[in-house]
């Protein structure tokens, strides 16, 4: 199979976009100029079609990667018997909230020990590869070119043009680099007349990001257990922040699917409110609070605009298209179609969205000591409207595509937001019918206890009427809903564990059970494993949610990146990759557990 598997790669981003570069130096993915736009390199959907831009080195006995400490530069180290390089590789930061982003990926290649031959193909393929990319060298480079725009590689070495697999056209350089030496490589997007590599000034962008990712992670408040991995998590999301507006993307991929040659293939490059308010929790816990602020306003004002119909997701600009399309063209990574652009689970209604803001907002409330009038505002209304649809059926958390049920998840989440409308208005002066929020509240809760436990399964369900069993039931200890000691709290949890787990790795439900509207199996999900650890922790299980973390953390990449999905059967990484929910799990578990480690009696347990 000519695809890597998905866990093979590394991120690099500017806060507009970002790219996969494989462990072996293979640009694999980008888009320019924003997450969603269309791709520029896309071999990772079609390893024929979708166009690259890789390096490689001759007679190499090693490659290794890694990123520079506290820093989103990416270093492949290339070994052979006669020399070795490294290649640094990076985007171009653009000022603070600039609208005038280079779009840049820049590549510095640097000899060393001794020297070793180089070879580097660029083989772009401009809008999803739909259409032609012709190329043509120039002075100071190749220039790319396509209806729909152009993309340069700026370099000072010769390249030639040559016949590609798919029929079209590729550049290829061959060079050897030598100890000390450098070798500087800019592809550029909208660039039509290329500058020369020195007036690029590659190395001091280098240095310009170096600081700026290490400023970013000087002000964290987070010195504790896994901080490098912890850190690591942190610089991943901060890539998955869209700067200019401050949405954040759940994924910067489309279509990585969740089961190999299935059909469960979405596109994750939008905002949805659920992981972004979990993304601005760990923002304000971490130190962050500027990041968390820009959020904050985004979530406001796209809130306001689509509060009767409460849109799940957003696009990360109020021009971004969420009409879901299927790339025909493109045969999907290892043959799993289709590839989807957009994404059709925008206009689902699922009330469970009601209670993610309110968090997000008592979060940034608690953290901050403040809410605008215009947040209240929204908090507010969000309470009206949960009191008034909670008894209505809808898709719940996991977007089902079949009928809207009555899931209970959505239900509890609908007592969340009510919850916290009436502590944030009793408690703190906003205005609001706190004593009518109380009312729906309470009569939520009943109504859960009652129709949404199961006697025979002896654990909360999907639905009110079923019996399957849904891994969001592990959130309810944490959300308030019912005291952590509450026996139904460890009969669910031991009954997720008995039917949706692997272990530590957890599925969201049995496929068979419930009708998503889709055919095939799923992966386990990276973040229902963190929710099972921190359940096990909440019940006083703490040694086999020990257990189970460090089997879960033993499956991050060689980077300490993880995807959206994990196959316990096989080992590979499913889903679009890196996703933020996952890198949330771990941040939050890893920080509960460091809380605990100040406790002596847990300390042999946590080291062992």
């Amino acid at each position: 199979m000519p695809y890597l598997p998905i866990h093979e790669y590394g991120l690099i981003g500017d806060m507009n976009s970002c790219a996969l570069v494989s462990s072996g130096g293979s640009i694999d993915w980008a888009c320019f100029p924003r997450f969603d736009s269309p791709s520029v390199f896309a071999a990772v959907l079609d390893d024929a079609k979708g166009g690259r831009c890789s390096l490689s080195a001759q007679g190499i006995h090693a490659v290794t990667q890694r990123y520079l400490p506290d820093t989103t530069i990416l270093e492949t180290l290339y070994e052979a018997e006669d020399g070795a390089a490294t290649v640094c590789d990076f985007m171009t930061r653009a000022p603070a909230r600039s609208p005038d982003a280079p779009h840049e990926i820049i590549r510095i290649v640097e000899g060393v020990r001794g020297s070793i031959a180089l070879r580097l193909v660029f083989q772009p393929r401009l809008d999803y590869a739909r259409g032609a990319t012709t190329l043509s060298v120039t002075r100071n480079g190749v220039l790319a070119s396509h209806p729909n725009g152009v993309l340069a590689l700026v370099s000072d070495v010769s390249f030639s043009i040559e016949p590609a697999e798919d029929g079209g056209e590729q550049a290829v350089a061959e060079f050897t680099v030598r100890e000390g030496e450098h070798v500087e490589f800019a592809v550029a997007f909208g660039v039509g007349r290329l500058p020369s590599i020195s007036a690029m000034d590659c190395r001091n962008k280098l240095e310009r990001a170096i600081r700026h990712d290490q400023a970013s992670v000087a002000k964290l408040g987070y010195s504790g257990y896994l901080r490098d991995e912890v850190v690591r998590s942190y610089l991943t999301l901060h890539m998955l922040i869209f700067e200019p507006t401050g949405a954040i993307v759940a994924a910067p991929t489309t279509s990585l699917p969740e089961s190999l040659g299935g059909v469960r293939n979405w596109d994750y490059r939008y905002s949805w409110l659920r992981d972004s308010a979990w993304t601005l929790g760990i923002l304000y816990r971490l130190g962050d609070p500027h990041e968390g602020e820009a959020f904050i306003d985004w979530v406001v004002d796209q809130c306001a605009m689509s509060i009767e119909s409460m849109q799940i997701l957003f696009g990360i600009a109020p021009e971004s298209e969420l009409e879901e399309i299927e790339l025909d063209h493109l045969e999907g990574y290892a043959r799993s179609s289709p590839v989807r652009i957009g994404n059709g689970a925008a206009f689902h209604r699922q009330l469970d969205v009601f209670g993610e803001v309110a968090l997000s907002l008592a979060v940034f409330h608690r953290y901050s000591g403040n809410l605008s009038d215009k947040a209240w505002g929204l908090l507010k209304h969000m309470a009206d409207l949960a009191a008034e649809m909670w008894h209505m059926q809808d898709r719940g958390i996991w977007e089902v595509r079949g009928p809207e049920q009555h899931f209970v998840y959505s239900k509890v989440m609908c007592w969340v937001a009510l919850d916290r409308a009436a502590k944030l208005a009793e408690g703190h002066g906003f205005e609001g019918d706190i004593e009518h929020w109380r009312r729906q509240r309470d009569l939520i809760r009943e109504e859960v206890l009652d129709r949404g436990w199961s006697d025979s399964k002896r654990s909360f369900v999907q639905a009110y009427g079923s019996e399957a069993v849904d891994a969001s039931a592990l959130l309810i200890p944490f959300l308030g809903f019912l005291p952590p000691d509450d026996p139904r709290i460890r009969c669910t949890v031991r009954r997720i564990q008995l039917e949706l787990s692997d272990g530590p790795f957890v599925r969201r439900y049995r496929v068979d059970d419930t009708d998503d509207g889709l055919v095939g199996e799923e992966g386990a999900f990276y973040i229902l494993s963190f929710w099972l650890i921190g359940a096990l922790m909440t019940i006083g299980e703490t040694q086999e949610a020990l257990t189970y973390f460090h089997k879960v953390f033993a499956t991050a990449n060689h980077l300490g990146l993880f995807a959206e999905m994990h196959d316990p059967a096989t080992g590979q990484a499913l889903g679009n990759f890196p996703q933020a929910f996952s890198h949330i799990g771990f941040i939050h578990t890893a920080r509960n557990i460091n809380e605990m480690m100040r406790s002596q009696s847990y300390e042999e347990e946590l080291l062992a």
